[in-house]
């Protein structure tokens, strides 16, 4: 009988599995449309999967076809008949702007003949950056910049970023005229509303331009004279569910974090550990859901509730990070060192948390690995947890341990893995 997997070797297979289960290239052959019988098929896209989801259409694809679709730097794949451009995530670029201005262009003049494949994935938003008429690159920017920092959601970013551009919101869908509009979304969102999604450039929008005004002011982020010009017109406003617009279009979600947890839990399963998945689309404060998982795992330890040892929690979604300190960090590792320091070295829990594209924030690192001498091995380095907490440097904690997970890109992006192993 093979014995079962080191805690650290085996929180790695869980993350890896999880990935695998959300990758393009096991998901975008059983989604394809079929080839339209007289006119063209125009690939567009965009997200930190784009262009493995471009390479997946050209390995599975009967027929012609051609395209554009940008991605994050370091995020690109090899293909052959479909553009791919690299350009900045999270906050936007001249190479974003540039890629989405030529989108446009190449959807204008399609007849009702011809099929346009999008492929979008998390990060989207910031890829496809084209600001609305009247404000600049380097306003977006700041706004951008702003609201990373300030705590705001997802779906709130995103929000504001649907009511500030000339092609998300619906806009590039509208701008295909009158050829078949087919979507192929990877979701990055708790809930996995395909209109949150890299803020949703093919579907109609529900919020409203007063929405994404409130949310600035919620925030208290300083508002540009001409974004406020803009939010205060009839311009900034999206299409509606229910435009007639939009009939004949369709749209499928391929890849979620609930498929990652899934293939997570089975993995366990395999290993002979019993997998309870908590929540697919936990939000909040990255240091706040690192002392509620903490708090978990301290009643299954003490009271073998809600559940019997070993097991293993599991849980996706995307937290956010309020930046008041200087250091390097990510959401991930904010959550992971928060969970260390409520755990104090309690025996038996180890635990990974790791964003699904690889990348935790704008560090070189998916996330982190914790175990209970975590803390002590710090210790004796003369590394302090809270003081790096403290000054959102949670990176430089792990870094110092040589516990930081390095995956490199992924090229899929389902967000935030968390698992939590209880021996």
């Amino acid at each position: 009988m093979t014995s079962a997997p080191a805690p650290r070797e085996l929180l790695l297979d869980l993350y890896n599995a999880a990935i695998g289960a959300v990758h393009p290239r096991n998901l975008v052959q059983d989604y394809l449309p079929q080839p339209p019988a007289n006119g063209r098929t125009l690939v567009i896209g965009a997200g930190k999967g784009a262009a493995a989801m471009a390479q997946a259409v050209e390995q599975h694809w009967q027929g012609p076809l051609s395209g554009l679709v940008v991605t994050r730097y370091g995020h690109g794949a090899d293909t052959k008949l479909i553009e791919v451009v690299e350009a900045s995530h999270p906050v936007p670029d001249d190479a974003g702007q540039k890629a989405a201005a030529r989108m446009l262009e190449m959807v204008q003049g399609l007849s009702e003949n011809d099929l346009v494949l999008c492929l979008i994935s998390g990060g989207g938003s910031a890829l496809l950056a084209l600001p609305a008429e009247g404000i600049s690159l380097a306003e977006k920017q700041a706004l951008n910049k702003a609201l990373l920092k300030s705590g705001a959601t997802i779906g709130e970013m995103n929000c504001v970023r649907k009511h500030l551009s000339a092609i998300k919101g619906g806009r590039l869908a509208l701008a295909c005229g009158n050829a078949r509009v087919v979507t192929l979304l990877i979701s990055d969102v708790p809930g996995d509303d395909p209109r949150v999604i890299a803020s949703g450039p093919t579907l109609p929008d529900a919020t409203t331009s007063a929405e994404a005004l409130a949310i600035l002011c919620k925030y208290q982020i300083e508002i540009p004279k001409s974004v406020l010009v803009h939010l205060q017109s009839a311009a900034s406003e999206t299409p509606k569910p229910g435009d007639q617009r939009f009939e004949g279009h369709s749209h499928h979600v391929i890849a979620t974090a609930q498929h990652a947890l899934e293939a997570a839990a089975e993995k366990a399963r395999n290993a002979g550990i019993t997998p309870y998945i908590l929540s697919d689309g936990i939000e909040g404060e990255a240091r706040d859901i690192g002392l509620m998982h903490a708090a978990m795992a301290r009643q299954v330890l003490a009271h073998g509730q809600p559940f019997q040892r070993p097991c293993v929690i599991l849980s996706g979604g995307e937290t956010t990070v309020t930046v008041r300190g200087n250091g390097r960090g990510g959401r991930n590792v904010e959550f992971l060192l928060s969970f260390a320091l409520a755990m104090e070295g309690a025996p038996g829990v180890h635990a990974i948390a790791c964003d699904t594209d690889g990348i935790d924030g704008s560090e070189d690192n998916a996330g982190a690995v914790y175990a209970p001498e975590s803390l002590a091995r710090a210790e004796a380095k003369g590394v302090s947890g809270k003081h790096l907490l403290a000054n959102n440097d949670a990176y430089s904690f792990f870094s110092a341990l040589d516990d930081l997970v390095v995956s490199g890109p992924t090229r899929t992006n389902v967000n935030d893995f968390r698992a939590i192993l209880i021996l």
